[in-house]
């Protein structure tokens, strides 16, 4: 009988499920020790809690969640985050701001376009600033929480919200190293490794650095990062965990291809219309994670983090002028194609502070599990911007010279120049009340207190500055009630609010918050004796106070939108030796009022689709495990379909394509310590678009690829 694949045939390339700490999202292991030489009594970390979450088991939850492990992130070959949250189907991508930044959709609602999505790293607030795509180097798994979690982690987005958990020490000695090389001259180098330094300090290094060209012309990025982190034991009950996280990516602003009278393959996919004289986009990130956790007793525990993120971004870029008085191609009669130059040079600094207790206790026949905390953050936003449109920079779309337009001849006047900061308090708790064996009633509660202050330095009157401010108090509550049928399947409904600051301003303060209500019915079930679990859900979300603009095209929040759908995700082994992925959702996401497009100034009637988000989507990996020459190996199938979807918002005309990719991949464990991989990404080559913002901003999907790699325990 074939094992379920070595550790190393396991993770596919990341190795060892042994010294992977995917034990870290599991709160109900327990803290234990093991005798070491000489009599001494060695502590081992066996688990770390997570902030917000309690110790539920996933039937008792009455949410949707969805846990992409280290296991499915490496057999689908995700190397970043957009590529992960492919794999659910309750997430679409957004406007990726050219490539410096992951922006996404969940359950059809994303977040501030001019800042990309938020999420979170082991709880703490962490995405919204500029430290460009996220790699899932030193990431052990991605968790898609679906609905709204304003009454835990305050503000935050309606749709959901996404929570990366790193690696952390443990106290195995071992470690990897893997080499890969693939299309359009890519290579990447990732080192993993951890050991115990005493019987009660252990530390992690993780690593990885890309230098790679594109199917894009003249496009090439570098990318490096570190992940080191150190873990104190004092005894079995106290923890103290120190995180860094550093990397710097140079990447060019690519706002890809553009559509004429709607029609997208005017040029090749692979054509560059920007100006590769003017070099990358430079991005940088330098975060400091500090977490203490002590267990009170068996029953409660307590929680203790602060989080600190430096980003930047800054460089030159030349970006697609808009179709209607600025762009004069006319296809057939001038193939020149209009551009602008933008330099900017954005700041961002992110305090996150939290503490909780959570445990565990009966009152009478109750027996009541709660979450008791309080968090604060800041985040300062510093952009400056400069945009040249006088100068001329138009060039030919079929037969492109570069260079001819040079950063010394152009004139940059400032297109922006302010600084945002929002402040927040919050305390919250969660009450979860099992009325009887089969009955369980979630309450929960935050209040939040902010002050958002915006900073226009444009404006300035001699030393005077715009100075805009804001304060508000929000109560965001939750309800939620599961039923448990049997230990294989429970039914739930629950019920959240949620709000979200707006960064921007009116003539006289700046816009109130973005609020939503959201309501879930789902069906969690456990089947082939726990192997296979899945959850079915519907779920309808109304949002409120959406950024747009009056007649006067003064800012303003009077926008309102509905989002209404069905998601199905099942995950784990069909059989001993051939495990399923499968995420599948129906989303209905429409504007309820008729409000002007901000960045267009159009009107947007009542019932149009929202940007980039197809009606339906569809996610599978299979993956079968056998054997070859006694050896263990992993074949691995996996599809993409993605629905039509609008493609520029002030245009409903203009959708983007549906499109189906497929990608296969086998692992092979050479030895004990050798794992070999090879994969095919879009097989069929299909010609896709990914994500779009307007007719002439429009991102290709990458065509027919291959990776090889090779990966060496020790």
């Amino acid at each position: 009988m074939i094992h379920k694949v070595s550790r190393l045939a396991t993770n596919s390339a990341l190795v060892a499920a042994a010294f992977s700490s995917s034990a870290i999202a599991d709160t109900s292991q327990e803290v234990a020790t093991k005798s070491g030489t000489a009599g001494v009594e060695r502590v081992e970390i066996r688990g770390t809690r997570q902030a917000y979450r309690g110790d539920f088991a996933p039937l008792e939850t009455p949410q949707s969640e969805l846990i992409l492990s280290q296991e499915l992130l490496a057999q689908a070959g995700a190397l970043d985050l957009s590529q992960a949250l492919d794999l659910s189907a309750s997430v679409a991508r957004q406007n990726n701001f050219g490539g410096l930044w992951n922006s996404f959709a969940i359950r059809g609602f994303v977040g501030d376009e001019n800042l990309p999505s938020n999420f979170l790293v082991n709880g703490f607030n962490a995405g919204r600033g500029f430290g460009g795509p996220r790699d899932l180097s030193g990431i052990e798994s991605v968790e898609v929480l679906k609905g709204p979690r304003a009454a835990l982690f305050g503000r935050g987005e309606p749709g959901g919200t996404i929570n990366l958990v790193t690696k952390r020490p443990t106290f195995e000695k071992e470690g990897y190293v893997k080499v890969s090389a693939g299309s359009f001259d890519t290579y990447r180098t990732d080192v993993d490794y951890t050991s115990p330094i005493s019987d009660s300090v252990a530390v992690r290094f993780v690593g990885y650095y890309e230098d790679a060209r594109s199917f894009r012309d003249t496009v090439e990025t570098k990318k490096q990062g570190l992940s080191p982190s150190i873990a104190f034991q004092f005894n079995e009950n106290s923890q103290l965990t120190y995180e860094l996280e550093y990397s710097d990516q140079e990447i060019p602003q690519d706002r890809g291809v553009f559509a004429f009278n709607g029609q997208l393959d005017i040029i090749p996919e692979s054509r560059f219309l920007g100006e590769p004289s003017y070099g990358p986009i430079e991005l940088e990130v330098l975060g400091h994670q500090v977490e203490y956790q002590h267990d009170l007793n068996e029953n409660w525990s307590a929680l203790v983090g602060f989080n600190y993120r430096d980003t930047s971004l800054e460089g030159f870029a030349s970006e697609n002028q808009f179709f209607g008085g600025r762009q004069n191609f006319d296809l057939g009669v001038n193939d020149n194609f209009d551009r602008f130059t933008r330099f900017r040079d954005y700041d961002a600094e992110y305090y996150v502070f939290r503490a909780e207790i959570s445990g565990r206790v009966k009152v009478g026949n109750l027996e009541h599990r709660i979450i008791v905390g309080v968090d604060a953050d800041e985040f300062e936003n510093d952009q400056v911007a400069r945009r040249d449109r006088s100068t001329p920079q138009a060039i030919n779309v079929f037969n492109p010279v570069y260079g001819n337009v040079p950063i010394s001849s152009l004139t940059l006047p400032v297109q922006i120049d302010k600084v945002e900061t929002q402040e927040s308090v919050g305390v919250y708790i969660q009450d979860q009340i099992s009325l009887t064996d089969k009955l369980d009633i979630r309450l929960g509660l935050r209040f939040d207190d902010y002050d958002q202050q915006l900073i226009d330095r444009r404006r300035e009157v001699g030393d005077a500055r715009r100075v805009l401010e804001f304060s508000e108090s929000k109560v965001s509550p939750q309800l939620g009630l599961v039923y448990a049928v049997s230990d294989e399947l429970s039914f739930y409904a629950a019920y959240g609010e949620n709000f979200r600051p707006l960064t921007g301003a009116t003539d006289d303060g700046t816009l109130d918050p973005n609020e939503s209500t959201s309501a879930e019915l789902g069906i969690k079930f456990s089947l082939n004796g726990g192997k296979l679990e899945g959850t079915i859900a519907v779920f309808d979300v109304d949002q409120s106070n959406i950024s747009t603009v009056d007649e006067n095209f003064v800012a303003t929040a009077i926008g309102e939108a509905g989002s209404q759908g069905l998601e199905i995700d099942v995950n784990g082994y069909i059989t001993e030796n051939l495990s399923l992925y499968f995420s599948y959702s129906i989303i209905d996401a429409e504007t309820e009022n008729d409000f002007n497009d901000p960045n267009f100034g159009s009107v947007v009637p009542a019932g149009s689709d929202l940007l980039n988000v197809p009606e339906q989507q569809l996610s599978i990996q299979l993956v079968q495990q056998m054997q070859l020459a006694g050896k263990n190996l992993n074949l691995i199938g996996g599809l993409l379909y993605v629905d039509d979807r609008n493609g520029f918002f002030s245009n409903q005309d203009f959708r983007l394509p549906s499109y189906t990719t497929v990608r296969v991949a086998a692992d092979y464990e050479l030895s004990q310590s050798l794992l070999l991989r090879a994969e095919v990404e879009n097989l069929f080559d299909k010609e896709h678009y990914t994500n779009s913002f307007a007719d002439v901003w429009v991102q290709p999907g990458t065509p027919q690829n291959f990776r090889v790699s090779a990966t060496y325990q020790f």
